[in-house]
């Protein structure tokens, strides 16, 4: 088989470059080793697929290169990508913090970048067997299990390592590295944090309760927070993830913005415990209060162990024993190393024809739709130049 461009990974990288590339009469083939396309998309969002974030900019993505991801996203904003699914049939519902979902699920989603490539012309093989890629001459040769497919231009859209069980694998960086691209170190990156044994039990006594903190340390993030049997989880900690670094320690703060010393002052006789309940989960009052030898009644505190307390809240401790391995990942943290990749056609220098998209790159967006974003970004700036 003879084409112009081949596309490997019907993930939503993919698809973005194939519809740009076929738009532009260009003859595409792309290959995925999955049964189904856009399967990474299908169970994104917890299924309701969050799409964009209309408050996105280059300061929420993670690179070893901050500007790198400048020239694509000013290329494909969220609107032109609300403009592109909204008139394709794609009902979408803006939340909090910008986050924008489809209305209809992510199977609506997932068929609409399916069927915009297959209108523009692509065509899309889905479990297909990839063996290897290499260049040959001036043309690329994958080999596959039903034979080899020849092309003027490769687009590695393979994906990271998280989420295996859709499918995911080393594959992408194998191929880069085949290709003498440089890679950067791969990590789990948007993934729950399990507990140290000081907090195992502590964690695991508080499984279920959630509520809305500040992260600093390492990083300077906020949102939901929750227990779980062996740590912590939580939009807050997901984000958090991509800053952490094995050994550092995270100050939780419990009640962001909230003057917990005057409320204590003002909370007389009551139980110290019930007085904290008042602004935190009943359980984790509870917990706090048995941690930290703590009880009687407000009242009995001194003024500098009510300040003391009010700043262990705000402050709080914590240092992992680990981040979730990819299993539990949303994203791969590292990639191939962007040193070495066209910020404005994502076109390998040191490999003429060669394109390297989406989650593949050095390129991370926080927890909110900014890695579905990058994936729709970098496939229409490598779809409209390969």
């Amino acid at each position: 088989m003879h084409t112009d461009v081949i596309i490997l990974g019907a993930g939503a990288s993919g698809l973005s470059c194939a519809t740009a590339c076929a738009r532009r009469g260009r003859g595409v083939v792309v290959l995925d080793h999955g049964g189904k396309a856009a399967r990474k998309v299908l169970a994104s969002g917890g299924g309701r697929a969050n799409c964009t974030n209309t408050d996105l900019g280059p300061a929420d993505y993670r690179c070893a290169n901050p500007h790198f991801v400048k020239s694509a996203l000013a290329r494909f904003t969220p609107w032109d990508f609300l403009d592109w699914a909204n008139g394709g049939g794609v009902a979408t519902r803006e939340e909090d913090g910008g986050k924008v979902f489809c209305r209809d699920g992510a199977v609506s989603l997932a068929r609409f970048l399916v069927a915009e490539a297959e209108a523009a012309g692509a065509r899309i093989v889905t479990g297909s067997t990839l063996l290897a890629a290499r260049k040959e001459g001036e043309a690329f040769v994958v080999d596959t299990d039903a034979g080899p497919v020849r092309s003027r231009a490769l687009v590695l859209a393979l994906g990271g390592k998280s989420w295996p069980g859709l499918g995911a694998t080393d594959f992408g960086y194998r191929l880069a590295r085949s290709f003498g691209l440089g890679l950067t170190e791969l990590r789990p990156g948007l993934t729950p944090f399990l507990a140290g044994a000081d907090l195992a039990e502590f964690c695991r006594e508080l499984a279920g309760v959630s509520l809305p903190v500040a992260i600093s340390g390492p990083c300077a993030v906020a949102g939901d927070l929750l227990f779980t049997h062996k740590g912590i989880s939580g939009p807050a900690v997901f984000d958090a993830s991509l800053f952490w670094r094995p050994g550092q320690t995270l100050a939780v703060d419990f009640l962001p913005g909230f003057d917990l010393d005057a409320a204590l002052a003002e909370a007389g006789k009551l139980e110290l415990k019930n007085a904290l309940a008042r602004h935190l989960p009943k359980r984790l009052a509870a917990a706090l209060c048995a941690r930290l030898g703590l009880s009687g009644t407000v009242a009995n505190l001194s003024k500098r162990d009510r300040q003391a307390l009010a700043g262990t809240l705000g402050a709080f401790p914590f240092t992992p024993a680990k981040a979730e391995g990819f299993a539990k990942a949303e994203v791969t943290l590292g990639g191939v190393d962007t040193a070495g990749i066209s910020s404005k056609t994502l076109e390998a220098s040191s490999v003429p024809g060669l394109y390297v998209i989406g989650e593949l790159l050095d390129v991370t967006g926080r927890l909110g739709g900014f890695n579905l974003h990058w994936a729709f970004a970098s496939g229409f700036a490598a779809g409209n130049a390969a």
